[in-house]
Parts: structure tokens; sequence; C-alpha cells
């Protein structure tokens, strides 16, 4: 049967190419969006076992299939933005599991969110393998890097426009595999090899709840298929009961490990150990805003658990500022992008959390593009200092081509990379007219308006801090004196064309992509919230029962004033904060890391991070290992091997030997023992 469905998924573009319109959107080669990348993974992979030296025709495949998902994803983006209200489609291609009453099929959802999603996967995961080949271009292991990352947008569109949960956590699972393979992919060194066994186990915590979710919703719903069940729920789960509650709450479990959240947030910043275009695909495109989209795909099922809504909007709210806040305080020029990540995806769970779930999914897509510009940007400078230190013969580990304080005045040296790394800031910074001003001030304006007033001042701290950061990390690596040293400097140079083009496309992204929704009532500009009434169907059902039991959001926010004023005043006092910031520290003179000493008071308590990794191995890591150790010293070799194993052998042997001491070969002695036995018989039976 799944042969035969194989069979049939292979053939469906053609089928779906001459099929019937049944509806008033036909989507175009959705299998292909799939296959593609998995066709990439093998024949890269195979090629790395059979021909590893086999580069240029690696290079062609590996971003190639991905720029052929992307082209057919656009289109069908289009087709589907020119239906109005246009309902799902479903594509159903074999029966995958049927036991009982369950049944699943092997089948993709294709509707505005879908298409939105897979619209940014592709597109952005496209220019990070056109990077990869400027970056990755010396590799030994050239081949399987790109047969590990084609399968990692594979599955992360198997997660996108699966039609059942179980086939969304096919692809959950997927990513979590792929991302332990691409941190771990230098693996002879130790630190790497632990960080990608870090990412992997963290997200077993969250992707058991995901397990225990679907578990409840099957008990209470009768069905793991999205149509079904969010039809079935409604008129199934009481608005606030218990079930509802349970069966969110374990969701946002796994969200809180796949999307990097409080408390399971640990296991992103050390990914930064693998290639730092897998940095970028991971906190970008694919991976971590898993947690978002699960979400705002099961909109109906939080929109029935308020409590669970609000738990979703204040974990993302206080990871947003606790992770802004260890940003300012870190030196690794990739560190500190990841705990901006951290921070940005605990905006976009505020947004879903509080129903925005639009503006959720716009920051989502705004972010895909400057965060990956963003790292690509650390990237390029990574690239140049390791090639410029083993030039000068010296030193050239992650210690020392990552540290900010061992960077400054790269602009002169890389004008490219600088140009493009301060578009990617200034949207991250949500400077007007960049796309981070339109998605995040959304979120912000959509917290005060749903009566978050507490979230909304943790939300607009957050902004301001993450402008404070920012500029700090470009000021380090670009401005004032250069601190690569009289030997290395020579040798820092722009990175490839390859790159910095890739740069280039990511920093347009991060210009325009904004555009497609305007807040209300900005000032010189027409509304605009095509992004709104393009995602609507897909979110229709969700906001009728928010409006329904919560009512309309206001239209000002907990002070006073419209979004537009908001958004106005939020933009300046961002750049109040990076003009002061840049002012502040472009005179400043940073010595090189090995000539630091390491910050003390509440800055050393930035800097190491509130210590959470050192409570997590206090708490949990160590007493387990103790665990463990007992396990195997006193069960394991004690009881089992020591008892049941060897204890039952000694004895065996033990009684063979008494037995034995009978055996004399004396029939006199055989007599004396038989009347003996006689004797104790009959008295027995006597007494």
């Amino acid at each position: 049967m799944v042969g035969a469905g194989l069979i049939d998924l292979v053939l469906a573009p053609a089928q779906e190419a001459a099929g019937v319109q049944a509806h008033a959107f036909v989507p175009f080669l959705p299998s292909w969006m799939i296959l593609l990348p998995f066709l990439g993974f093998v024949i890269n992979g195979a090629l790395g076992y059979l021909a590893p030296d086999r580069r240029r025709l690696v290079s062609v495949v590996g971003p190639g299939v991905l720029g052929l998902a992307f082209l057919i994803a656009a289109v069908n983006f289009v087709l589907i933005a020119r239906v109005h209200d246009a309902e799902p489609v479903i594509r159903s291609y074999w029966t995958w599991i049927e036991v009982g009453q369950l049944r699943v099929d092997a089948a993709l959802q294709i509707d505005q969110l879908a298409m939105a999603m897979a619209l940014v996967v592709t597109c952005v995961s496209f220019i990070i393998h056109v990077y990869s080949i400027g970056y990755m271009g010396e590799d030994r292991g050239y081949a399987r890097y790109f047969a590990y990352l084609n399968l990692f947008v594979f599955f992360m569109l198997v997660l996108v426009l699966g039609a059942s949960f179980p086939l969304m956590f096919v692809g959950w699972e997927g990513v979590g595999l792929c991302s332990y393979l691409l941190i771990g992919f230098w693996f002879k060194q130790s630190a790497k090899a632990d960080a990608g066994q870090k990412a992997f186990i963290v997200n077993r915590i969250g992707d058991f709840g995901f397990l225990i979710a679907m578990f409840l919703m099957f008990a209470y719903l009768g069905t793991l298929d999205f149509q079904g069940v969010f039809e079935t729920a409604p008129g199934a789960l009481e608005y606030g009961g218990a079930a509802v509650t349970l069966i969110t709450l374990f969701l946002f479990l796994g969200c809180t490990g796949k999307s990097a959240q409080i408390p399971l947030y640990v296991w992103l910043p050390d990914a930064m150990h693998g290639p730092t275009p897998v940095s970028a695909l991971i906190h970008a495109a694919t991976m971590v805003t898993a947690g978002v989209y699960l979400v705002a795909r099961a909109g109906v099922l939080f929109a029935l658990a308020p409590l669970s809504m609000n738990v979703v909007a204040t974990v993302g709210g206080v990871t947003a500022l606790f992770a802004a806040t260890i940003a300012v305080q870190q030196f690794d020029i990739k560190r500190v992008i990841a705990y901006s990540t951290i921070s940005q995806l605990g905006y976009m769970f505020l947004a879903v959390g509080v129903g925005a779930y639009t503006a959720g999914i716009f920051h989502l897509g705004t972010h895909a593009f400057f965060k990956a510009l963003l790292f690509l940007a650390s990237g390029a400078v990574i690239h140049s200092m390791h090639h410029a230190l083993e030039h000068a013969g010296e030193p050239a580990g992650e210690d020392v081509t990552q540290d900010l304080r061992n960077m400054g005045g790269l602009k002169a040296y890389m004008p490219g990379t600088f140009r493009t790394a301060w578009v990617g800031a200034l949207a991250l910074a949500g400077v007007f007219p960049l796309a981070g001003f339109f998605s995040k001030d959304e979120i912000i304006w959509s917290a005060g308006a749903r009566g978050q007033t507490v979230l909304w001042v943790v939300a607009i701290i957050t902004a301001l801090l993450t402008a404070g950061y920012i500029t700090r990390w470009l000021v380090m690596a670009f401005h004032g004196v250069n601190r690569t040293g009289d030997k290395a400097r020579k040798y820092v140079h722009e990175a490839g064309a390859v790159m910095v083009g890739a740069l280039v496309v990511l920093a347009v992204g991060s210009a325009v992509t904004g555009w497609v929704n305007i807040p209300e009532a900005l000032p010189l500009l027409p509304e605009f919230s095509w992004l709104h009434q393009f995602l609507h169907p897909s979110f229709e059902a969700a906001e009728h029962i928010i409006v329904e039991h919560l009512g309309e959001p206001a239209h000002a926010s907990p002070i006073g004033g419209g979004e537009g004023l908001w958004s106005v005043l939020a933009t300046a006092a961002a750049v109040a904060v990076i003009v002061v910031v840049f002012q502040a520290l472009k005179g400043k003179k940073y010595l090189p890391a090995r000539e630091s000493k390491e910050p003390a008071g509440v800055w050393g308590l930035l800097y190491h991070k509130y210590y959470v990794d050192e409570l997590y191995d206090l708490v949990v890591v160590r007493p387990f290992k103790n665990l463990c150790v007992f396990s195997w010293r006193v069960i394991d070799q004690g009881l089992i091997d020591g008892v049941m194993v060897n204890g039952v052998a000694y004895t065996t042997r033990f009684g063979g030997w008494v037995v034995s001491r009978f055996q004399t070969g004396y029939l006199g002695t055989y007599v004396l023992i038989i009347v003996l036995g006689v004797l104790i018989i009959l008295g027995a039976v006597a007494l």
C-alpha cells in the first residue's frame, strides 16, 4: 500500500496539473515542493558517499532544488492570493495509519497560512543555500553538509504542509534530527558534538508534550486531521474547560522546546557551534519558527482556552525581555544574534497569545529576512577573520574569530557586509521604513489593544533594549579602532561575491517585506492591510471565538493614542536609543579579548546569562548523571548482574557441588542415605 502511495505521490504533479477543478483554487504541483528538497538530499548524500570531490554538481543540486521549490511555492502563493476566501485544499496520497477508529492519511493541506509559511521557508532557505557555496566551499564534508541542509528543508515543509497533527509531528521530529546533525556537523570537536546532543535532548521534553496533546485530542475529538479537529472542537470542547486547556498547554510545551522559550530555550545559544549558515537556517526560516506556526495553526483550540492563551502571551513576553537583557552583554558575534532570536520569538508568541495571529506570522516573515541577514553578515566576518588569522599564523579558534572584542573597524575592509549589516540591524530595531518597524510595532500595539497592559510595557522595553544591543554589536564589529592585530589586519578582506550577493538580497527583503501591512492611521501613508486580508480565512474561526467571548480589541493604547501615533513614537524612541548608544560607544577603547577582564556586578550577571546553564547543571544534569551512575553500579551491576544473573549461576554451581558430595560410588553409602531419607519421611508423617 505504501509503495503504491509513493508512486501516486510521484505521479501526483501530472494528475494535479490535469485534474478536475473541484475548488476555486487548484494548487500547482504541491507535492514537488516537498519532493525536490528530498531529491536533493538523496543525490547529495550519494555524492558525499560515492564521489565527495564532485563539488560543482553538489553546488548545483543543493541550492537548485530549493530554487525550484521556491518557484512552486511562489506560483501557489500568487494563485491562492487571487482567490478571495479560498477553502483549504487537501491532497491525500495514501493511507498512512489505520488502526481502529484512527485513520491518518499522508495528505497535504494547501491554504493561505501554509503557503505563506512555505514561501518564507523556501525563499530564505534558498538564499542560505547559495551563501553556503561560498562559506563551506573548502570544507571536506561539503556534500554531506548540503545533503543535511536539503533534508532540513524537506522536513520543515512536511511540518508546514502536512494536513494532520501526526504528519506535522513527522516534520517536527525531522527538523529536530537535522538540527542535531547540523549543529554537530563538525562532530570530531567535542563542544560541537555536545551542542548537537543538547539541542536534541532538550527538544525531546517538548516533543513529549506534543505527543500527549495528540493523545488527548483523539480521546476527546476522535480525529487528528486539522479540518476534523477544528470543525469538531467548538462543539465538543467547553470554552475554558479542562480538556481544551490541557491539550493546548501540552501543545505549548512542545512549542517552548522547538521555539526556544522559557524554560527550554537553553539549547539555542549553544546551537552557534554549527556552521553559521546552519545558524541562519535554524533561527530564520525553519526549526524555531515551528512553535509559532503550531499555535497559529491550532488557533481554534487556543481561542477556546483563555488560560492557555494567557500563558502563551506571558511566556512570550517574559522570554522576549529576558533574552534581550542577556544580549546586552554578550561578546560572541553570533551569540548576540542568537539571544536576539529568542527575544524576537517571544514577540511572536506574545502576538499569537493575545489572538493577533496575523501579527505573529507577519513578524515571523519579516524576521526571517533580517535575522538571516544578520547571521550571514556575522558569518562573513567570521569567515574573513578565520582566513586572516590563519594567514598571519595566529590561533583561529571560535573563541578568537567570533569575539567582538577582537574586531572593530571592519567597515573599511568589508564595506558590503558593513552596509547590509546596518540594514538588518535597523530592521531588527524597528526603524521606519524597514520591515521590522511594521511587524514589531503591530505586535506591541496588539498587546495594548487587547488589554495586556503589563505585556505592552514589557514589549516596549524589549524594543528599546533591542535597539541598544544591536547598535553595540554594530559598533564593536564595524566601527572604531581595528583590533584584529597588526599581522592579521592586512589579510582581512570582503567576503566572496556569492556571499555578499546573498546579503544584498536579504537586505532588500529586510527593507520591503514590511510594506504588505501598513498600520492604520500611520501619518502620510494610507492603510494597507493586505496580509490581514490574505490570512483572514486561516484565522477566521479562531478570531470569531475570541471576539465572541472577549469582544473586539480596543482602538487606543492603554494610556491613549492610536496605532499610528504609537508607531511613530516607537520608531522615534528606537532611533534615539541607537544614536545615544552609537555616540557612547564609537569612541570607546575596547581591549582585545585576551587582554580584557571579565565583566563584574550586574554586567557579570548578564554576561553569565543569569547562570541559568549552571543552575540546570546543578539541579538537572548532575542529579541525572548521579542517578545514571547509581542505576549502573547498584541496579545493573549489583542487582541484575550480581544477584539475578551471577547469583543464580553461583547458587546453581554451589548446589551442584553439594549434590556431588553424595556421589561417592559406594553402594553402602547410597543405602544409608535412602534409609535416612525414609526415616525422615516417616518421622514427618508421624508428627
